[in-house]
């Protein structure tokens, strides 16, 4: 990219008036400047402003429109218009095309010869507007990716070989170790692993199923909460495609009775992986679960997961406090650690000592000392509690509350100077009370150490692109017991299915959560051993929103249907 000699202080000054730099920052930018290096790189690397900033002040300075491009996805045609490596080289991005005109954002758009040769190469005419830097960066690197792996398909793979596809379970039964690790290795397999694993990445889903049915194997992702079928492998490849996970995952492929647990990494599409692998021995064959654990979907921050008002103040002020128990509650793949970690990106900070115990450890975080329990060797959370006492921890993650004992350190550690984040297997956010004192906890202990109980669940995201408008029915409201006029005024939609979201209707989710912030109210009734149902009224009456209605406000808000909400929060 060229250097600019000219224009650098009017873009300093946009900065200045924008309120995005302070001349004392710029001064001391302006002093670490090295022989060649740009004032705008300086600034942006000592963090003195950041990219966003840099982006708007570029593109007021030049008069060029910004655009966001965190929720684009690019046009593969207006890609091909140029070798795709000479628009990774000249970092920029074709956005749209109109008749001659091609719409093209530039990191860079000071760099007039990257236009010019936009422009000569295509043949049309440029219009060029300003694009985040590592936005760009990252979209040019995801089509890269894709491109250089091509969708494959199980029928592709099989025609491309010349292996014989025979079904049967008693010759399988049969197989040595020997033919086992041979089909495990052959190209064939490789490719369908490969492309299993690819589909997940591209479908955004969170795991995939291989079953070992008694003539067929199957094949299933779950994405957004809900399994799809897919085309599956023939089922004579069944141990082969078992056999090379294993091998993948440094699992012992000789054992084919008992569970085996592993991990393994995936690069692709641009990005990096970890893989938790699962397997079981059915009866038809060992089964595979493999759990997509793809850190760049995890929320930066509690501000991103995208909470009402209520929730997201409660929760920030929980987690500000320098001592005491947050307790997170909701089934089984409800989101819970994922809402853990954004707390724990947020207190992330070098002057804190943060110690996890977790089973097993989801996502490894830079700057968290992880621990992963392992009850067979008698690692249990008590345990490993036990010991992060004495590791002069500031904070402390609790993966599960499962039993008295680890009920009572928790507390005890809550209350004698630590923040202890941990999670419950309850209904509701009022009921995590009572099932620590059902684990044993004294009511009084519980009352001095709980700063905020939640309960959350996630829903279904309807695709914005396909999503069309609906009525609901008086009867449907009246059947769960919601107000008659609830929705007066509001759009309410219903999923349709699109290609945008494999026809599913829905793209994404969210977090619905019921916060019970523990007031001096709340904290009375708990010393007095009050009920779950006089705790949650307690709560309401102090600002809480039940769980239903923070459902049925999303549905309101045209941002999931009433079905999906219901779904998750119909009994509450």
């Amino acid at each position: 990219m060229n250097d600019r000699v000219s224009g650098i202080g009017r873009l300093t000054d946009v900065l200045v008036r924008r309120g995005a730099l302070t001349a004392e920052a710029l001064a001391e930018a302006e002093g670490a400047i090295m022989p060649g290096e740009r004032i705008e790189r300086v600034l942006i690397k000592r963090k003195f402003i950041t990219p966003a900033d840099m982006t708007l002040a570029i593109a007021e300075y030049l008069g060029i429109p910004p655009i966001p491009l965190a929720h684009f996805t690019p046009n593969q045609k207006l890609f091909d218009l140029l070798p795709h490596e000479q628009w990774q080289r000249l970092q920029a991005l074709p956005v749209a095309r109109v008749g001659q005109m091609l719409t093209v954002a530039l990191s860079d758009p000071f760099n007039l010869q990257s236009i010019d040769e936009i422009s000569s190469k295509s043949g049309l005419d440029v219009l060029p507007v300003v694009g985040g830097e590592q936005e760009i960066r990252d979209l040019l690197a995801r089509i890269m990716a894709q491109h250089k792996a091509p969708d494959i398909q199980i029928s592709d793979i099989l025609r491309d070989s010349e292996a014989e596809v025979e079904f049967g379970s008693d010759r399988e039964a049969e197989e040595s170790i020997e033919q086992t690790l041979e089909s495990a290795e052959g190209a064939p397999v490789i490719r369908m692993v490969n492309a299993m694993l690819i589909e997940a990445l591209r479908t955004r889903a969170s795991d995939i199923h291989l079953e070992a049915m008694e003539k067929t194997s199957r094949l299933r992702y779950r994405i957004d909460g809900t399994l799809i079928e897919r085309p599956s492998p023939p089922r004579s490849y069944h141990n082969a495609l078992v056999s090379r996970i294993k091998i993948m995952s440094d699992l012992d492929i000789a054992e084919r009775r008992m569970p085996q647990d592993g991990r393994l990494k995936v690069r692709a599409l641009g990005k990096e992986v970890d893989v938790r692998v699962s397997i079981l021995p059915t009866v038809f064959g060992e089964k595979v679960v493999m759990r997509m654990l793809d850190k760049s979907n995890l929320a930066p921050s509690l501000k991103a997961l995208g909470l009402d008002d209520f929730a997201e103040q409660a929760m920030s002020h929980a987690i500000a406090q320098p001592h005491g128990i947050i307790l997170v509650t909701g089934p089984t793949g409800s989101g819970k650690t994922t809402t853990l970690y954004s707390c724990l990106q947020d207190l992330n900070q070098p002057d804190v000592n943060i110690v996890t115990a977790e089973d097993p450890v989801e996502y490894q975080l830079a700057g968290i000392n992880q621990v992963h329990v392992n009850t067979q060797v008698g690692l249990s959370f008590a345990s490993v509690l036990r010991s992060v006492l004495r590791q002069d921890p500031d904070i402390i993650l609790v993966g599960e509350i499962r039993d008295g004992e680890t009920a009572d350190i928790a507390v005890k550690a809550a209350l004698t100077g630590h923040l202890v984040l941990s999670t419950l297997h309850t209904n509701d956010a009022a009921g995590a009370i009572a099932r620590m004192v059902d684990m044993g906890v004294p009511p009084f202990l519980l009352a001095s150490s709980v700063i905020l109980a939640q309960a959350q669940r996630l829903f279904r995201k309807l695709c914005t692109f396909c999503r069309t408008p609906t009525t609901v029915e008086h009867d449907t409201l009246a059947a769960n017991r919601i107000p008659a006029d609830f929705f007066d005024g509001a759009t309410v939609y219903e999923p349709k299915g699109c290609p945008k979201c494999n026809d599913i209707g829905y793209k994404g989710r969210g977090a619905l959560m019921e916060v019970l912030t523990v007031s001096d109210q709340v904290r009375e009734a708990i010393m007095h051993g009050e009920n779950s149902a006089r705790i949650r009224e307690l709560a309401i009456a102090d600002g809480m929103i039940p769980l239903k209605e923070v459902g049925l406000r999303k549905v309101r808000a045209g941002v999931t249907s009433l079905q999906a909400a219901l779904e998750v929060t119909g009994s509450e």
